[in-house]
């Protein structure tokens, strides 16, 4: 069962920030950076998409980015690799939800995002392990 939480908690970690990186990607009058990158990789055709990628996909991949790390911290109880993984799909879902109406809310949503790719090539690069062996009891 364990092995289960872990194998979601990592395809969900990726898929969640993977996710967000695209359909942000594919707001162009939202997140330009974003979709100025998006359009360089031949992205562009997704703007006609943009008010599903901006009210569904948007949230939608940020909470399965949080539920993964969430859960990836009852596997491993790494408190800065679980913090960093739960802060970024938090500063997207709040960025979508109680502080779009400010003009600052932007570059929160862009660290989200930042936050969120970090924490994903983090664990490729480096998977979370338990610290003790004791502990897996």
């Amino acid at each position: 069962m364990q092995v289960f939480m872990r194998l979601i908690a990592w395809v969900g970690d990726k898929t969640g920030a993977l996710g967000t990186l695209v359909a942000a990607m594919g707001c162009s009058m939202c997140f330009p950076a974003l979709a100025s990158i998006g359009a360089a990789l031949g992205l562009g055709f997704l703007s006609q998409w943009e008010g599903l990628f901006l009210d569904v996909l948007l949230p939608l991949f940020a909470g399965i980015a949080l539920v993964a790390n969430i859960l990836g911290w009852f596997s491993h109880r790494k408190v800065l690799r679980g913090l960093l993984g739960i802060s970024g799909p938090l500063m997207v879902l709040a960025t979508m939800y109680p502080l779009w109406q400010y003009g600052w809310s932007t570059n929160l949503l862009y660290g989200g995002i930042a936050l969120m790719l970090a924490s994903a090539v983090w664990d490729l690069l480096s998977p979370a392990r338990r610290s003790c062996a004791a502990a897996q009891t």
